[in-house]
């Protein structure tokens, strides 16, 4: 089977055809100088739906709809993307500052998510995942991250990290917090997934948005990244205006 092949059938199980893959991150890139990082969030409960995607900058962040509605902020009110000189984060909770400030002291992307756990929602545990591009070398560098419940014991973590291989014109990988709705809902597992990455930002938000459930989504985003100019933007869509 042809990657393209390969990534397009992933695209259609696991994205398109899976009532509920939650959050989802994706690295790729979609040209010689051109980087995407895609991120959507799902909810199947009012708290969870109760958001939205805010951008300021080169910042991704959540919001909540209506505040009257937010029961616990803990788990879904956080930056979802940051920037730091050639190097551009991205997670699926407030890790992404962790990542952050972990860089900013002269420490790494491991070093901040080795202090951290999978989140305390029992029975789910939800999976961490958080990425990373590192572009200040003359070769990219893409690393992805996922911090699970134990198999053998809930009350402790295991971290993965991955170092794919550079991604070819049209690809990324990706990582889910689920495998797909059940209860409780079944954690990601495996390596990264080859998915597609092709064209511009707004083609790429367009595709994502509509391949997800459209019961359960509620805000996906689209960071471009042109590494020859070092500048980006982002590109957003969410259920709530």
């Amino acid at each position: 089977m042809s990657a393209k092949d390969n990534a397009k059938n992933n695209f259609i199980e696991k994205i398109q055809n899976n009532p509920y893959p939650g959050r989802g991150i994706v690295i790729g890139r979609s040209d010689e100088s051109t980087w995407q990082i895609i991120y959507w969030i799902m909810g199947r409960s009012t708290n969870s739906r109760n958001r939205r995607f805010v951008a300021e900058n080169s910042t991704l962040r959540t919001e909540p709809v209506d505040l009257s509605l937010l029961t616990d902020p803990s788990l879904i009110i956080y930056d979802a993307m940051l920037e730091l000189k050639g190097l551009y984060m991205v997670s699926n909770g407030d890790q992404t500052r962790t990542i952050y400030d972990s860089i900013k002291n002269g420490k790494t992307f491991v070093d901040g998510l080795m202090s951290r756990d999978r989140e305390p929602d029992s029975p789910n545990f939800t999976p961490r995942i958080s990425g990373i591009i590192d572009a200040k070398g003359q070769t990219p560098i893409v690393t992805l991250s996922i911090l699970k419940a134990s198999k053998i014991n809930p009350d402790v973590s295991d971290r993965y990290f991955f170092r794919p291989s550079y991604p070819q014109c049209g690809f990324g990988y990706g990582l889910t917090t689920y495998m797909s709705d059940g209860n409780p809902l079944p954690s990601f597992s495996g390596d990264p997934i080859l998915l597609p990455c092709e064209g511009s930002g707004e083609e790429i938000l367009d595709k994502y948005w509509n391949a997800l459930n459209q019961d359960n989504r509620v805000s996906l985003a689209v960071k471009t990244i042109n590494l020859t100019s070092n500048k980006s933007s982002i590109a957003l869509r969410n259920r709530h205006a």
